[in-house]
């Protein structure tokens, strides 16, 4: 399992890159001032930031629990966001109405459309963070492709 200080890492550098790419888009896109869309990009990431941390604890626990290991399969990756961005999207939802004074259908149909986006981002982000700094066990890695580390 990853350390109290890795996660801590994963997660911001997440946020800080998810940021930078999110927030032009978001105000492109759906016509709000860029203002109005860093404050709810900025409030998104604190949420996505605690969701994040907790939410991988439990999954590695899981898999730990039932997969004796924390190596991820294409298809447990895909698991993985699937999971992680639909308890976000309850999480965040409520928040991005309120403060846009929009609908929840529309805040729904605003925040799925940039699942596609978060969904490859979220993917992207935690396979290269996966190779850049893997998770070693007794001086053998979860990732089968990357060389242990001595």
């Amino acid at each position: 399992m990853r350390t109290h200080r890795d996660r801590i890492r994963h997660a911001v550098g997440f946020e800080v890159i998810a940021l930078i790419l999110s927030i032009p888009i978001m105000s492109f896109f759906f016509g709000f001032e860029l203002k109005d869309i860093s404050v709810i990009a900025i409030a998104g990431s604190i949420i996505a930031t605690l969701w994040n941390y907790g939410f991988n604890i439990v999954f590695d626990k899981g898999m730990l629990r039932f997969r004796h290991s924390t190596f991820k399969t294409p298809w447990i990756r895909v698991l993985h966001v699937v999971l992680f961005e639909g308890g976000l999207l309850v999480l965040y939802l409520p928040m991005v109405a309120w403060y846009l004074n929009i609908s929840l259908w529309h805040a729904f149909v605003m925040d799925a459309s940039l699942v596609g986006f978060y969904l490859f981002y979220t993917f992207s982000y935690n396979w290269a963070y996966d190779k850049l700094f893997p998770i070693t066990h007794f001086g053998h890695t979860t990732d089968k492709t990357v060389p242990a580390q001595t």
